[in-house]
């Protein structure tokens, strides 16, 4: 079952980090040290102060407030490795914040209202839903009232605009990643019922592969023993037909276990249909493989999986069409195209060119008719 990932789960949480600047190498921070540019305002304006003093005291609390929130990634980091921290930590990490921002209104004025943005972006990251909400609303309404109260400011509209779209951004990107993760859960679940889906196929066909003859066997090896003495001819008879058996049973167990390593091309074309379906992508693929010879059916097969991979992951496509004749596949898509100078290099490409070549078959590749991306094979240069 696909478990729902709350906005508390630390996985959710991992993948704020690593979408927001806390992830793995140098540039994480940088990502989120550039939107402290905005704090260039109470810059500027302390440094219009005349008073040498309070210039230091206050850009010494604008270094402060952007190193706490730096610091706030690296938090993230942590709750990330499910060290979440507590709700007393988390309350006294904001009003940390807030000190700081409230320190810098002496010496920047109204401009230090620019903090508010930060503080509330991170609310949203750190607190639980309803809790950020309400933290990000009581936020709006002090600066509103602080605009309208104190005297010298002046209520333009920008700070609490700004307040509110950094929220709501937040907020998008907090659910955006929640979505993310309970989508990939859901594929993985897939997945390993999809596994395991297939392992219960396969027991079935051992268990009628070697039931049925080894309850044979097991019969005629009993009866064979009971007739040694009594008819020697027939028990060798029996004793042969045991015999034919076991390879019979042998040879069906080999060709079960190749056909879970081979391919089918009519299997694969349901399961291009059922990605593409998946993908968004409408797909435009033949119903039957009748005229397919059978020595060319599991070449194609491979290329319909690789075509069709290709299309999901890469090309971008609205639209893919396979066309099949007796010697010749072509997979085309509506995408992007293939790379200049790079379209044949993948991993799979290369794999289905050495199956070409062992089958005697040419790998085309190239631009489709009206853009777009073209994979064919053709059985006979």
């Amino acid at each position: 079952m696909t478990t729902v990932k709350t906005s508390r789960d630390p996985s959710v949480l991992n993948g704020m980090a690593e979408r927001v600047g806390a992830g793995p190498g140098r540039w994480g921070w940088l990502a989120a040290g550039v939107w402290l540019f905005y704090l260039a305002q109470p810059l500027q304006k302390i440094a219009e102060r005349k008073d040498g003093i309070s210039q230091i005291l206050g850009f010494l609390t604008v270094i402060l407030f952007a190193a706490s929130y730096l610091a706030f990634f690296g938090i993230l980091r942590r709750m990330a490795r499910k060290h979440l921290l507590a709700v007393w930590q988390q309350v006294g990490y904001l009003a940390l914040m807030l000190t700081l921002c409230l320190l810098m209104i002496p010496t920047a004025g109204q401009t230090a209202l620019t903090g508010l943005v930060y503080i509330a972006s991170v609310a949203m990251m750190l607190l639980d839903l309803r809790a950020a909400v309400a933290f990000v609303a009581v936020l709006l309404a002090g600066t509103e009232v602080a605009l309208r109260v104190v005297p010298g400011w002046t209520d333009d509209g920008s700070y609490g605009f700004a307040i509110f779209l950094g929220a709501l951004a937040v907020f998008g990107l907090r659910r955006a990643i929640q979505r993310s993760i309970e989508l990939n859960a859901a594929r993985k679940d897939m997945a390993e019922l999809a596994v395991q889906e297939e392992r219960n196929r396969f027991a079935r066909d051992l268990h009628d592969i070697l039931g049925h003859s080894l309850t044979v066997i097991t019969v005629k090896a009993e009866l064979a023993g009971k007739l040694i003495e009594a008819n020697p001819t027939r028990a060798a008879a029996e004793v042969a037909d045991v015999e034919s058996l076991a390879r019979a049973a042998l040879a069906d167990v080999r060709a079960a276990v190749a056909g879970y390593r081979e391919l089918s091309l009519a299997g694969e074309l349901v399961s291009a249909r059922a990605a593409l379906q998946a993908a968004e992508v409408k797909a435009d693929l033949p119903t039957t493989v009748d005229e397919v010879p059978e020595q060319n059916r599991e070449l194609f097969a491979w290329v319909v999986r690789e075509g069709v991979t290709n299309v999901v992951r890469h090309s971008g496509a609205k639209r893919c069409t396979i066309r099949l004749t007796a010697t010749q596949i072509e997979v085309l898509d509506d995408g992007k195209g293939p790379t200049p100078g790079g379209g044949a290099s993948g991993h799979g490409l290369v794999g289905l060119r050495e199956r070409a070549n062992q089958a005697g078959a040419s790998v085309q590749i190239g631009q489709a008719p009206g853009g777009g991306f073209r994979l064919a094979v053709r059985v006979g240069l």
